[in-house]
């Protein structure tokens, strides 16, 4: 069964899941203080990946998917070759669809794999010339990383020379054992520093600490050996020839540590079945382990067979990482309730704990979803709780512990007004929202505009909104449009080249299409998705505008309950579209026809008559998985743009109805269940040869 990712139920949910991951990787990556362990963090991206991929059109720009170390760090030391991440499987059945896709690509079974603990520590490359250590970079953003050379000296393992004279790059991870973890936390506090969370964090944040009055020991373990610009050309044969099994031997004899000498030494196998056995022995070994592991990796052993897959952008094809589950739940203390309002003018109400700590991450708060989740569950400020965490974005409250109650626990007052900007609240559903809606969260509104699928407006990032904001040169989104260069001019840190380049990207933006300037505008029950279904349909913005809630239902995926919802925030938008279409924004969709007749399909559901020609013209069109060759830096939402600008119809969800399915690296169950439907299928490539055209 496969390991149950975060579960996001909404787009709120998803957006704060997004930020938590990015502040996650970056305090992790800046000084090892994440309060996510791998394993937490590698559900709340799994969560993150299973929303995305069931909401294509709201993909955050932000989003963490897709980029090495989460997006969420640099480096200045440039790499010999590409040190990325790994991909992840959570269960047999996606170890042996990863295997038969492996397969495919190189148009062979795979001849043999290699079987290793997955180290939960610091990704390093360390750089030896005629056998002297003489660099250490950390992963950084896998093209690029931080010269942390200062450790060396500190780190078992990892000689300061090896037992013969080469130039080569040895990889491996830093981390600290459990022996390691606790004098480090002795050694730390008593220099009056804060105890570390985890070896993990302790690991990443003693490996760049350059200022400390002390050092502490970690621990290294090689995973990879490769040669370098001066390494001797026979040696360079070698190592690019030889099989990973063969070169951890050989990093072995050079007196590099491995995993050979652990309990769970590196192994070969031959079949997948040979591999989920050994997966299955290091699982039982684990809890006994003296340091710490989230997982097993397996990697075609051959060099080969590693050359005929190749890499993406992010992670080789080659290699996988099998994760390994856990659920934890802990009863803590609910101490407060925050009120925080979303970009939308939601009201999101989000517990307090007293700190708890769970498999070594502290844990302060927790989901509450809405004030009518808190009527429901009758909690109370001081209840004792049950806090459930299985890589949730925030871990989830499961319900107060009655027998603990000692008469002193209090009710949890509602706010009267919003919190943020202390307007009226509307409390007509179960999610209250502020009466002054996104204007409430000017800023978070505008951020979200501009992004790469909204108005793509470069320069235009959060704290350059923050700064217009705060300057009164903005107040809704029209007024990004009415910007001059002298005012742009009279702001900190705007010089000419600055002021100039965001002007003509807000020029750019006007000629956005229609149903990016929907999207923009965030209306509640719609995304990047359904604004193109609507722009599609209608074709104008004044089209949109007419519609009433029949009308609207015509589009797809619009039902009796969204659409008068829609209906009516367009209807209070109505000065704000006026004064976008005033400053000279774009309000019809390219190549959209309004509809003039409608018909029934099988299933009831209106639809407006196709008009739509192309290579795609009737078609409904499902991508999934990773793209590559001409399609590799689209976004999935420009897929979906794509597939409509060719005439078909972009879905999020394989049925019977699907025409086509473009299935890249790791498609999964989508896959599977357009192969159980006999669907058409296309590569990447093949996809983007029919659809070349349109590909400008």
């Amino acid at each position: 069964m496969t390991t149950p990712a975060a579960v996001i139920v909404d787009a709120a949910a998803y957006a704060q899941a997004v930020e938590e991951a990015v502040k996650a990787s970056a305090a992790y990556y800046a000084g090892g203080t994440s309060p996510l362990d791998d394993d937490a963090y590698d559900r709340l991206i799994r969560g993150i990946s299973a929303w995305e991929a069931d909401h294509p059109e709201q993909v955050l720009p932000d989003s963490p998917t897709g980029k090495v170390a989460g997006g969420a760090v640099d480096g200045d030391v440039p790499h010999t070759v590409a040190m990325l991440s790994l991909d992840n499987v959570f269960s047999p059945e996606e170890l042996t669809a990863w295997n038969a896709s492996l397969a495919r690509r190189i148009g062979r079974d795979v001849a043999r794999f290699s079987v290793e603990p997955k180290l939960d520590g610091r990704a390093v490359a360390a750089r030896y010339t005629r056998g002297r250590l003489a660099r250490l970079i950390t992963r950084g953003d896998g093209t690029a990383g931080e010269d942390v050379s200062h450790a060396i000296g500190t780190i078992d393992g990892l000689p300061e020379h090896l037992a013969e004279p080469v130039t080569v790059e040895v990889r491996g991870e830093v981390l600290m054992t459990t022996a390691q973890f606790e004098n480090a936390n002795e050694v730390r506090t008593a220099h009056g520093g804060q105890p570390f969370a985890n070896p993990r964090n302790a690991a990443a944040g003693t490996l760049r600490a350059r200022d400390r009055s002390y050092t502490v020991p970690m621990t290294f373990f090689g995973y990879g050996l490769l040669p370098l610009a001066d390494t001797e050309t026979v040696l360079t044969a070698r190592l690019s020839e030889s099989a990973h099994s063969d070169l951890m031997a050989q990093a072995a004899s050079l007196e590099v540590n491995t995993t050979a000498g652990t309990a769970v030494p590196g192994i070969t196998a031959t079949t997948v079945e040979e591999v989920l056995a050994r997966v299955q022995e290091i699982a039982a070994l684990r809890p006994g382990l003296p340091f710490a592991i989230d997982g097993i990796v397996i990697k075609a052993d051959l060099a080969a067979d590693q050359q005929a897959a190749g890499s993406g952008s992010r992670a080789p094809r080659w290699a996988i990482a099998y994760k390994l589950p856990f659920a934890v739940e802990k009863i803590t203390r609910l101490l407060q309730v925050e009120w925080n309002v979303g970009r939308t003018g939601i009201i999101a109400p989000r517990a307090v704990l007293e700190p708890v700590e769970i498999d070594g991450s502290t844990i302060t708060y927790a989901t509450l979803h809405n004030p009518a989740d808190i009527t429901r569950r009758d909690l109370r400020l001081g209840d004792h709780v049950m806090v459930h965490r299985a890589g949730d974005v925030i871990p989830r409250i499961e319900a107060p512990v009655a027998d603990l109650r000692t008469g002193d626990e209090q009710t949890i007052t509602f706010p009267e007004a919003c919190p943020r900007c202390e307007s009226d609240i509307d409390t007509s559903e179960q999610r209250w929202r502020c009466a002054n809606g996104r204007n409430c969260h000017l800023v978070a509104s505008l951020s979200y505009a501009a992004g790469r699928d909204q108005l793509d407006i470069e320069g235009l990032g959060h704290t350059r909104v923050v700064q217009l904001v705060e300057a009164g040169l903005v107040a809704d989104l029209a007024d990004l449009f009415t910007l001059t260069r002298d005012r742009l001019l009279g702001l900190e840190r705007m010089g000419e080249t600055s002021t100039d380049n965001l002007l003509n990207a807000i020029a750019a933006a006007k000629n956005q299409p229609l149903s990016r300037v929907l999207c923009a505008l965030g209306v509640r029950g719609t995304g990047r998705s359904m604004s193109r279904r609507i722009a599609r349909h209608f074709a104008t913005m004044d089209n949109i505008r007419a519609a009433d809630a029949e009308s609207m239902q015509q589009v797809e995926g619009i039902g009796t309950e969204k659409a008068p919802s829609i209906v009516a925030e367009l209807a209070e938008l109505a000065p704000l579209i006026d004064k976008l279409a005033t400053a000279g924004v774009n309000m019809t969709e390219p190549g959209a026809t309004p509809p003039t007749t409608a018909d029934t399909d099988a299933d009831g559901t209106t639809v407006a008559a196709e008009q739509a020609d192309g290579p795609l013209a009737g078609m409904t069109v499902v991508v999934t998985g990773a793209m590559t060759g001409p399609l590799e830096k689209l976004s999935r939402n420009q897929m979906n743009e794509l597939v409509e600008r060719a005439g078909g119809r972009a879905s999020s969800s394989v049925s019977k109805k699907t025409s086509l399915v473009v299935a890249g690296e790791g498609a999964g169950s989508k896959l599977t269940k357009a192969e159980s439907f006999g669907i058409r299928l296309a590569t990447p490539d093949e996809f983007a040869a029919l659809l070349a055209d349109y590909l400008s």
